[in-house]
This record gives C-alpha cells, structure tokens and sequence, in this order.
C-alpha cells in the first residue's frame, strides 16, 4: 500500500509544514465493495485518496445501461472533480468494485491551504494537469481504435485487473458487448 504522503510528495517536493497541514485534513473511511464514494446528482464537497481497493467511474442512461468511464487502482485520487469545481451536480458515479480503503478532505479545506502553501497547490495543478492528458488519450483510444486495439490498450493501464472484476465491466469500459469481449480474447488466446 502506498501511503498518501509518498504519492503527492512523489508528484512534487513538500516542506514539512505544509504536508503537516495537508495530512490533517483527512480522514479514513472505508467503503465496502458495491459502496459508493459519489453518485450522479450530488454535489461533491469531498476528494479522496484511494489506498487500498479497486472503484470504478460510470454514467448510466436514462434506460438504466451503465458505461464505465474509469477505473481506479489505488493510489490515487478520487471524487467528482467537475462538481468540486463548477458546483454543479455531479454526473459520474464513483463505485467501489472491492472493498476499498480510502482517505478524505472536504476538498474547500483543501483549497484554503494553497494561499500559504504553493508546494500544495503545485501537486493538485500536477495532478489536473495528469489527469487531463490521461483523459484526452482515453478520448482518442475510443474514437480511433478498433476493439481489439482498445483491449490491448486496457491491458497495459490495468494490468492484472482482468482478474479482479467482472468481465462485463471491461466490455462496457471498451465499448463492446461481453460477448464481443469474450470473441476478442478467445481470437487472442489463439482459440
């Protein structure tokens, strides 16, 4: 398990002030598997770090069809970012597909440090500005890659995560049937 201090301070150096101020802010909550860390609707009000445990993001349509838009494999950052930002409603769904371990700020807590702590407030702009390229790859993979490519693409980001979850997770995620999904990896196990 990788603690919090050791993955923001492996984004950028952190004075011993700051990360002290930083660290208290949060607090640990566990989530059971299916829980929910924030659902479509909310307004988000919280960021988490995730220590331990595998969550997944998705929308779901008005006929109740879920798409998974990503998955999180501890450590990492969780929450609904847009909402923290905008104040509006969130849209995604953030669920926990184990039991998960993570720890919590109310993220306007987060935000009052940064006048004082700029070494804070450089971590949280290295993290958007991660998180903005890992989206906009995410982005083109969809549109300019055929299912296979797609497939081989998800087992390079989450290695060893076909192992932990529900197959019809990964379809969803690629954009295909788990009966499509099933037909891709047969094809690849020269089947």
């Amino acid at each position: 398990m990788i603690s919090l201090q050791h993955f923001f301070t492996s984004l950028t150096p952190v004075s011993t002030t700051s990360w002290e101020q930083f660290a208290a802010l949060f607090r640990p909550v566990t989530l059971k598997k299916g829980d929910y860390f924030i659902r479509d609707g909310q307004l988000a009000s919280e960021i988490g770090f995730l220590e331990a445990g595998i969550m997944r993001a998705f929308y779901r349509n008005a006929e109740a069809v879920e798409y998974n838009k990503h998955f999180f494999i501890n450590p990492c950052f969780i929450g609904g970012y847009a909402s923290l930002i905008t104040g509006l409603p969130n849209q995604i769904n953030q669920q926990a597909l184990t039991d998960c371990s993570v720890q919590v700020a109310r993220y306007a807590d987060l935000q009052a440090l940064y006048p004082t702590c700029p070494d804070i407030e450089r971590g949280a702009r290295i993290l958007a500005e991660q998180f903005f390229v890992q989206k906009e790859r995410r982005e083109i993979d969809i549109v300019l890659l055929d299912a296979d490519k797609r497939y081989e693409q998800f087992q390079r980001d989450f290695k060893h995560l076909e192992q932990l979850i529900p197959q019809y997770h990964i379809a969803s995620y690629l954009g295909i049937t788990p009966t499509q999904l099933s037909r891709i990896r047969k094809k690849r196990a020269g089947l």
